[in-house]
């Protein structure tokens, strides 16, 4: 269901941003300054709303800053030198400080309150750091280690969606939706160990 969500709003963005990132271009903005402010917004975003829980307008900004991730991949298309490795690693990179932040702001959160649901929310952020890793060590060893029940897309959208409905009072949403990270990021953190295990034999 999150895969064939993503699927039609990730196109369906794209063509409503890129004559923005057109004029974005012309303006002298680049995609790694794009990439690096979204990034700062929803850092800053969820480390200083999510903690004071303000769950719901932190959401908001960060979905609003997030754009910027699909923003900076149209811009460095567009560009006349296309992507660059250092754009792309700049990116991955930033990504996992991203997608971290917006637990750890939940962790915060939970733990002023001594919420019994931390841990949980720490396994969420666990395996979202294991999954991308898995991946990059398996390139590294000449194996293509994408896919799994769950990838980035659809974890964050899994992820900001109970935050949000949280933050608008509707009970155990919070719970259900870090439940559900948790597993969904622990089945494909073992699906990409054994698919690595299955092509190294």
């Amino acid at each position: 269901m999150w895969q064939m969500i993503s699927s039609v709003f990730k196109p369906m963005v794209t063509r409503v941003i890129t004559p923005l990132a057109k004029v974005a271009m012309r303006a002298g903005c680049t995609p790694n300054g794009v990439t690096m402010v979204g990034a700062l917004g929803v850092m800053v975003s969820a480390l200083y709303f999510y903690p004071t829980k303000h769950f719901f307008l932190g959401t908001v900004l960060i979905c609003i800053f997030s754009l910027s991730d699909l923003f900076d991949g149209t811009m460095a298309r567009l560009s006349d030198t296309g992507t660059t490795a250092w754009g792309g690693f700049l990116d991955s990179t930033i990504d996992r400080l991203s997608d971290s932040a917006i637990l750890i702001g939940v962790l915060i959160a939970l733990d002023t309150s001594k919420d019994r649901l931390l841990p949980i929310v720490l396994i969420a952020l666990v395996t979202g750091m294991l999954i991308p890793y898995i991946r990059a060590k398996a390139e590294s060893l000449q194996i293509n280690c994408s896919g799994g029940l769950a990838e980035r897309t659809e974890r964050v959208m899994l992820g900001l969606t109970a935050i949000g409905v949280h933050g608008l009072g509707v009970p155990y949403s919070l719970a259900i939706g870090m439940w559900v990270l948790a597993i969904v990021g622990t089945i494909t953190v073992v699906q990409r160990i054994i698919f690595v295990r299955e092509a190294t034999r």
